[in-house]
């Protein structure tokens, strides 16, 4: 096990909670490895290495190989938005002397497992002006955290009878900013007076907002605050064999694929780290990679190194290319066993996680991999002496899930889904093992160099 990346893995988690954070960790981490923004090359040649950002919420690195482009690329293709809860634009209200910030939670959640847990805010607010700020509230222990209420169970009676996706509503899942103490029954009791005692609460937490960030009411309209679960990710186990952390699915396989990318020199193929945004809600926007963000950057790199630019040039460079589509798999769950084909699960410990086809039921949202290039693979994990286990996501009619396999795809590449298998996916807390961690890891390093 390489128990240094395990260490720098964990890191990437407690300071990557967002994608922008995420994308800002791997900027540093390039630029350390020599990497330059592309902006500043006129040209590029073999041994070049490059970076290519969008609107802070995406990243791809690229290193020049020594045969032309059109002969393809060799992809690690990740992405780097996790299920959360995001502020609305009009976020803040006051109830009954609580203040509460309003959300819309992102990606596939269950949304009881919120309730009742600490939370800290992360996120950029934008001011008029063009000026932005950073916000982080929770995470270091002499700060403030917090939290979505329940109900007692004595008073849960009907909650309890509902299904589990009702007994709580998406529009409840409303955070607690503060509270301040109700007035004294001697307070004054003009109309005025008492609208101003009911808002007390709220303008105190604007007025910290105010004081910690200079921030006011009307920022919020162009923020994008996320909640996410605080505390920092934890050794699992007494034997220390797992990890327990937030945003494993897919920053688990986003940082490996970019550590082994700086591990790595480019051979004849130029090879490639994309990190994309807005998977978790179909890989829309234009930092998802359903949007022309990937080619766009293909096609900066090669007006670069061919020195003209070409629209069939392009479509042969993405054509020719490989791709893993680096995405986790559902562990098996021996509690759960039932939905689950136990033949075609993937198992913790049990090495990298490859995925033929992902998809749902019929294989809706697949790419499936050809053989030909599947047995390829296999080939170079032999003999990089990798461990890898073959899966599915559950049962044929059990459901199912994509990845950005597909969108890859639809250029005419080869791709294999490829990441670790995670307990208790899209859960604030997820399970992974510190093995198969570091074998995508290795699994990455020798794709980057298959010829």
């Amino acid at each position: 096990m390489n128990e240094q990346l395990i260490v720098d893995y964990k890191n990437f988690l407690n300071n990557g909670k967002t994608e922008r954070e995420c994308v800002q960790q791997i900027l540093g981490m390039a630029r350390k490895a020599g990497y330059k923004d592309i902006a500043k090359c006129k040209t590029l040649k073999p041994g070049d290495k490059v970076l290519i950002t969008k609107m802070d919420k995406a990243i791809a690195l690229f290193e020049i190989g020594t045969e032309a482009l059109e002969n393809g690329m060799n992809i690690l293709g990740a992405h780097i938005d996790s299920p959360r809860l995001d502020a609305k634009q009009n976020p803040l209200y006051e109830k009954e002397n609580i203040t509460y910030l309003n959300t819309h939670y992102y990606g596939g959640i269950k949304k009881y497992q919120w309730t009742t847990i600490p939370l800290a805010i992360h996120g950029v607010v934008c001011r008029k002006d063009g000026s932005k700020v950073n916000v982080v509230i929770g995470e270091n222990a002499d700060e403030p955290v917090f939290c979505i209420s329940d109900i007692l169970p004595h008073l849960a009676q009907d909650q309890m009878k509902d299904k589990a996706s009702d007994f709580i509503k998406g529009e409840d899942l409303d955070v607690i900013l503060g509270s301040i103490p109700p007035a004294k029954k001697d307070a004054p009791k003009s109309a005025g007076e008492k609208k101003a005692a009911k808002e007390k609460s709220r303008k105190i937490i604007l007025a910290l907002f105010k004081e910690m960030y200079d921030i006011e009411e009307d920022d919020f309209e162009s923020a994008e605050l996320e909640i996410v679960p605080a505390g920092k990710s934890r050794d699992m186990g007494l034997d220390r064999s797992m990890i327990l952390g937030y945003g494993q699915d897919d920053r688990s396989c986003a940082f490996t694929s970019v550590a082994a990318m700086l591990a790595t020199s480019a051979g004849k193929r130029t090879t490639c780290c994309l990190c994309v945004d807005k998977e978790e809600i179909g890989s829309v926007g234009a930092t998802g990679m359903a949007s022309n963000l990937f080619e766009n950057m293909v096609a900066e790199i090669l007006a670069r190194t061919a020195g003209t630019y070409s629209e069939l040039a392009l479509r042969r460079c993405l054509a020719n290319s490989n791709m893993l589509s680096a995405d986790v798999n559902a562990a098996f769950d021996p509690m759960n066993a039932g939905l689950y084909d136990k033949d075609n699960a993937s198992v913790l410990g049990g090495g990298v996680t490859f995925q033929k086809y992902t998809g749902s039921r019929g294989k809706s949202g697949a790419s499936d991999a050809n053989p030909e290039f599947v047995a390829k693979v296999r080939d170079a994990m032999y003999k990089a002496n990798v461990t890898y286990q073959m899966a599915e996501l559950g049962k044929v009619d059990q459901g199912g899930g994509g990845t950005i396999a597909y969108h890859a795809a639809r250029y005419g590449m080869n791709v294999l889904d490829a990441g670790v298998a995670v307990l208790s996916m899209h859960a604030p807390w997820e399970i992974t093992s510190k093995e198969d961690i570091s074998q995508i890891y290795e699994c990455n390093r020798a794709f980057l160099s298959l010829i």
